[in-house]
């Protein structure tokens, strides 16, 4: 990659930046962002989480399964 086409990539996303309004930028953002835990541990934290929702719910009465 070459300065110029650097600057001028660099020119591309300020001027967007500064065109789009600030509520859809962060609502850009917000949407592709992912939990720091999926993103550090992959999805081993959240298929925990599940099961102990579930053993919770089971423990508590939730639903009654034979």
């Amino acid at each position: 990659m070459t300065f110029k086409d650097w600057i001028s990539y660099l020119i591309k996303r300020m001027i967007w930046y500064m065109e789009t309004p600030r509520t859809e930028r962060k609502a850009i953002k917000a949407s592709t962002r992912e939990p720091w835990s999926v993103r550090w541990f992959g999805m081993i934290p959240f298929s925990m989480k599940m099961y102990v929702d579930k053993q919770r719910s089971r423990l508590r009465g939730g639903t009654s399964e034979k």
